[in-house]
């Protein structure tokens, strides 16, 4: 049987999850989509899909299963709460939340349900070279790593939309989680480093260099680059005792001729993840129809947001911001102490 599967939020995510689940996989069905604008979502609306007035009255309706929240990122407390009081897998876009406090409020609500029940939209940790490099490290092959270099270049970002803070608490999240999930390590502070301002980023700080100390004495170096020009040009190397390994450039396809040698750069994000955030929603589909969640955890929501908060601690200062996590709750894996500096 099918996943019944609601929307919410019909903007360039939630048009490119509802074409995903309604045309690329199998095992869902888009029953219910509902956006702010609401002609906007009976534009998106699949055949035979029920446009709600409101998110509440979606996650209520008897013909959802699942739900999949793409709405703007200051909506995102309640309505997770409201999922999770009905008892509904939810996956939600980046960020799970906005403060630390609407994380502890999810985290605690969660918790006291008893079950896993959201899954965080970090696509990165289900693309296939990102998942052979955590083989690498978690096998041991090279040792113990020391340092790990994430950068994340965008070709340019939208005009007026993007603001001073987002490289930090929007952009952040995704090198931050893949960090510590190829790391297996918490973030314990952060620092950041501002180099001469690109001339194309107008006000924005751009770029941005981050520092990440994890509780094993790892230091991740994060470049971020939102207008770069030539691309969307995501890499990750980690250095260990014995050796390094890499990302390959994506796409593969190396060309040679008079020209010279060459490969070509992704425009943007959906064409560099598409094949992982198919895999992500092919593994989420089938966690929600056993009831539960797999994947990113609020857990991990939470992980991000407290490093964001820190980074623009950091920028402010100019220094070490320590980052202070509660003790981790069974539900999402072993205890563990807090990350305090």
């Amino acid at each position: 049987m099918a996943l019944n599967v609601g929307v919410i939020g019909t903007g360039m995510i939630g048009q490119d999850h509802i074409r995903r689940l309604t045309r690329v996989l199998a095992g869902a069905t888009v029953t219910a989509v509902t956006d702010i604008d609401r002609d906007r979502a009976g534009s998106a609306a699949p055949e035979g899909a029920e446009v709600f007035d409101t998110p509440q009255n979606l996650i209520r309706s008897d013909n959802v299963d699942a739900v999949v929240i793409c709405s703007w990122g200051p909506a995102h407390e309640e309505q997770l709460l409201d999922c999770i009081a009905a008892g509904k897998p939810v996956f939600c876009e980046k960020p799970l939340v906005t403060s630390e406090a609407a994380a502890l409020r999810v985290i605690e609500a969660e918790v006291a349900y008893g079950r896993r029940l959201v899954q965080v939209g970090f696509m990165r940790r289900f693309d296939a070279d990102y998942r052979r490099l955590k083989a690498v490290i978690d096998r041991g092959m090279l040792g113990a790593p020391l340092m790990y270099k994430s950068v994340h270049r965008n070709a340019s970002v939208p005009e007026g939309l993007y603001t001073s803070d987002m490289p930090l608490n929007d952009t952040l999240v995704h090198d931050a989680d893949i960090s510590r999930w190829l790391l297996s390590d918490e973030i314990r502070g952060v620092e950041v480093r501002l180099p001469r301002r690109s001339t194309r980023g107008g006000e924005l700080r751009d770029p941005t260099i981050v520092l990440l100390h994890m509780t094993s004495g790892v230091i991740v170096d994060v470049e971020i680059s939102v207008n770069i020009a030539y691309g969307y040009d995501i890499r990750g190397e980690v250095s260990c005792e014995m050796g390094i390994a890499a990302l390959p450039n994506r796409p593969a396809t190396v060309i040679t001729d008079a020209h010279g040698i060459r490969q070509a750069i992704p425009e943007d994000w959906r064409e560099r993840f598409i094949e992982a955030y198919d895999q992500e929603f092919r593994e989420w589909i089938v966690a929600a129809g056993n009831g539960t969640a797999t994947g990113p955890s609020t857990w991990d929501g939470y992980a991000a947001t407290l490093t964001g908060d820190a980074a623009l601690r950091a920028v402010a200062s100019g220094g070490f911001e320590a980052i202070s996590m509660i003790d981790k709750p069974d539900l999402y894996g072993a205890a563990a102490a807090s990350a305090a500096a």
